[in-house]
């Protein structure tokens, strides 16, 4: 199967440098992804967990453009788009991105209408007659009434925006989604209506998915496979289903020991003198060390190299699980 997306050992610092003026000490860097490399099938979902501050959203970002890489290469359908951020429409007709907060997400000075417009109008040049017939047909993906286009973001509900920002996402007719937090800010139940909608609209435009979430119930419900981050790295990689029936990273395995469960009680996870790493003076090796039950003095020494540990599962790890 031919690959959607590439990256190649991305990169994203920020800071760093002199500091103002050129007085003083130097600025301090934050590497908040650090030589990421996945490659994403046609039409697969990838699921991409962490923790918060793990770089999650810095990833997504420079996916689709709002963040210039500080290295590496992002390859979409073979094109390499790692230089090109300021061409909006070289993101747009191939990337585009769903919020996590639908309702800011939504300029709240326009009409629907005008929202869905903005990208047929900008991206694909189309005229007032194939704009309307896109936007109705849009609306009828998403399953929306064709009144709700006159009026404004604040006067929908929460599951009402969202669908209202996918529909805004597929205005341009792109091959790949990042979707980033997209039902965190729902309720339960309006969660499950959107993802259901999610699934049925990637296989109607045959889409191909890179899913945010820290809710491992959801990621596991909807990806084929999994990456998940610490700390600005890719730790494990795999199909959903043995990421989670059987982790190998350590810090995979407490992410699910971790997962609140209905019907059982809060626990299994760590106490609070865990030591986390800090951002501006990170440790030369594995950044889980500290945390890990496992680790040793190898493990100090340099970050792991994610390396096949089973068919089709990876993991960057000393001594796996």
């Amino acid at each position: 199967m031919s690959a959607a997306l590439e990256i190649e050992e991305l990169c994203k610092t920020f800071g760093g440098g002199r500091s103002w003026a050129g007085l003083g000490k130097p600025l301090p860097a934050v590497h908040a992804v650090q030589d990421v490399s996945v490659t994403v099938p046609k039409g697969e979902t990838l699921g991409i967990v962490g923790e918060s501050g793990c770089g999650k959203s810095t990833l997504a970002r420079m996916l689709v453009g709002l963040l210039k890489p500080s290295t590496g290469a992002i390859r979409m359908e073979g094109r390499d788009l790692s230089d090109q951020t300021g061409d909006p429409a070289s993101f747009g007709k191939l990337i585009q991105y769903v919020f996590q907060d639908p309702i800011s997400s939504l300029n709240p000075r326009k009409t629907i209408r005008q929202i869905l417009e903005a990208p047929l109008r900008h991206l694909l040049g189309l005229d007032a007659a194939a704009r309307k017939a896109r936007i109705a047909e849009l609306f009828d993906a998403v399953n929306l009434r064709p009144e709700f286009l006159d009026r404004y973001p604040h006067e929908f509900s929460g599951g009402q925006a969202q669908r209202i920002g996918i529909a805004r996402a597929l205005a341009a007719s792109p091959r790949i989604l990042v979707l980033d937090e997209p039902v965190s800010a729902l309720d339960v139940s309006v969660q499950a209506q959107v993802l259901n909608l999610l699934a049925d609209l990637r296989k109607e435009f045959d889409l191909t998915y890179l899913f945010i979430s820290h809710d491992l119930a959801v990621v596991e419900a909807v990806s084929d496979r999994v990456a998940v981050l610490y700390f600005g790295r890719v730790v494990e990689i795999g199909r959903a289903e043995a990421i989670f029936a059987r982790p190998r990273h350590p810090y995979t395995e407490l992410l699910a020991r971790s997962a609140p469960q209905v019907g059982k009680p809060l626990g299994g996870g760590e106490d609070e003198t865990a030591e986390l790493p800090d951002p501006l003076n990170p440790p030369p090796g594995c950044a889980f060390a500290a945390r890990c039950p496992r680790a040793t003095s190898e493990c100090r020494a340099a970050p792991p190299a994610l390396r096949e540990i089973a068919p089709g599962h990876s993991a960057a790890c000393l001594h796996p699980l």
